[in-house]
């Protein structure tokens, strides 16, 4: 498999972890061999004294053998029949004389046999009717007896023993052994998996300051408690970003510089372009200067739009301070404004919504004599309770603008547009409704982003609701997109209530 597709801190377990497995399984073979080895001494010590005493119970008689083993000496060896001693005594070698028949014979049978010293050796005996055979640990002793020195006879003793009781011994010794050994490979398989992920946890502390960034977030990357690698790392970022941040500034400064010096020649072309069509005689020219007008009209739209959305980038707002105001009367405000296009345009735009607060920063004197569709009055006159927030006036006022600017452009005419401004738990919420022909369920997230256009019709640019989104969530707000009832599209923004 690819290392690319482990990730660091599985690889890092893996090769600290697997070491140690494979050293606690060598350990294991290891400490059983050694457990057998020590198991096999002592049962070899046990054998080799009853082989003696064995021995010391045949005592030689003239040329022949005096054999004293009482009945009590037998029951004694036999006592245990887990773990009951088999003996055997034959002279010569082989020829049996006392014992078990079945014990196995010694691997060699030497020609002149050491006499004295015991040999042990592992072999199997027959039991249960010799349809199963059992392992057993064998000690042989040759032995010599008789008068004559040189007509001297051999005789052998084996004492076996089964090898059940040794493997139990060896595994009870091994599980002493790697008990407590398992208990301490556990310990530090969890003092390294919590290392490891200390170790990382700067990575991860990093990952997650560039996964919460927006995508117009240039600032520094701050990780001064973190290793020295990491910090590397992290200056290498910054230093991107901030290449990355000096190239969008130059892009930005030179949108603005060139929608301000667009913005006079446009409104002359405008401006000159109106009177030459208020003078021509109807003709082909008329109509080529009506799309003159046309296209003059939609480039400064277009630059306007690129100023506002200049105005929303961070490094304006860090220009302008925020201030308490009335949401409402900002909204009946600029209702107020654009009512006069409203009826050029044959549609009716409305302001539904609570007055001004007195406490609160206006974002410009509006004489209420101008409220045209205002129903925000209570029956007697009083002022209705306003909606105060935090923010900037001037770019609330920009989104507001475009929002009621896309209704009036594509709601049609004869349409209707309102403007509604109240309180939703905790936040204001700002609505502006239309019965025009609104935007397909496809395409209401689409219409957010930058020069999309749902429909060809009007002369917009694709800015507008980009703008007022841009404006929104620099405010701590959400904007969203809904089917008016019975038809039309339903614009909702929520900003938080003023404290």
């Amino acid at each position: 498999m690819s290392p690319s597709r482990f990730s660091l801190k599985r690889q890092l377990l893996l090769w600290l972890l697997l070491p140690q497995v494979v050293l606690w399984l060598a350990g294991a073979v290891f400490s059983y061999r050694l457990a057998g080895r020590y198991a096999n001494e002592a049962v070899d010590a046990t054998l080799l004294q009853a082989t003696r005493s064995l021995a010391r119970q045949v005592k030689p008689m003239g040329n022949g053998l005096l054999i004293d083993f009482p009945r009590a000496a037998q029951d004694v060896l036999e006592a245990d029949p887990s773990d009951k001693l088999l003996y055997t005594v034959s002279s010569p070698p082989g020829q049996f004389i006392l014992g078990n028949r079945n014990l196995p014979s010694p691997p060699a049978m030497p020609a002149s046999p050491p006499l004295g010293q015991a040999q042990f050796y592992d072999g199997e005996i027959e039991s249960d009717g010799a349809r199963a055979v059992s392992p057993v640990r064998v000690a042989a002793l040759y032995l010599q007896f008789g008068e004559n020195p040189r007509a001297q006879q051999t005789m052998l003793v084996q004492v076996a023993r089964s090898s059940a009781n040794r493997e139990l011994l060896a595994r009870r010794l091994l599980i002493d052994t790697m008990l407590p050994l398992s208990v301490l490979i556990v310990l530090m398989s969890m003092i390294v998996w919590a290392g490891v992920g200390a170790g990382l946890a700067p990575i991860a502390r990093l990952r997650r300051l560039v996964e919460g960034r927006k995508p117009n977030d240039l600032r520094p990357i701050e990780l001064d408690a973190a290793p020295q690698e990491l910090r590397s790392l992290a200056q290498a970022i910054n230093d991107l970003l901030e290449a990355v941040s000096h190239n969008v500034e130059a892009q930005r400064r030179f949108i603005s510089d060139a929608a301000h010096q667009l913005r006079t020649p446009l409104a002359g072309l405008k401006s000159q372009s109106e009177l030459a069509l208020a003078e021509a005689p109807p003709g082909p020219l008329t109509m080529r200067l009506a799309r003159v007008h046309e296209g003059a009209s939609r480039s400064a739209h277009l630059v306007n739009q690129l100023l506002a959305l200049a105005r929303t980038e961070p490094e304006s707002l860090q220009r302008q301070t925020p201030v308490r105001f009335d949401l409402g009367r900002l909204a009946r405000e600029v209702t107020a404004e654009l009512v006069p296009r409203a009826l050029q345009q044959n549609v009716d735009l409305g302001y539904d919504g609570p007055d001004s607060d007195p406490e609160c920063t206006s974002p410009s004197q509006l004489d209420d004599r101008h409220g045209a569709g205002s129903e925000t009055d209570d029956a007697d006159g009083a002022p209705g309770r306003p909606v105060a927030v935090v923010g900037i006036p001037l770019l609330l006022r920009e989104a507001l603008v475009n929002l009621i600017d896309n209704a009036l452009r594509y709601a049609g005419r004869g349409a209707r547009v309102t403007v509604q401004v109240h309180e939703a738990g905790d936040h204001a919420e700002l609505v502006v409704t239309d019965n025009g022909p609104g935007v397909p369920e496809a395409l209401r997230e689409q219409v957010f982003e930058r020069f999309f256009r749902a429909t060809h019709e009007g002369n917009g640019c694709g800015l507008g609701l980009a703008i007022v989104k841009e404006i929104v969530e620099r405010h701590g707000g959400r904007i969203g997109l809904s089917t008016a009832r019975p038809r039309g599209l339903r614009v909702s923004i929520q900003l938080p209530i003023a404290a």
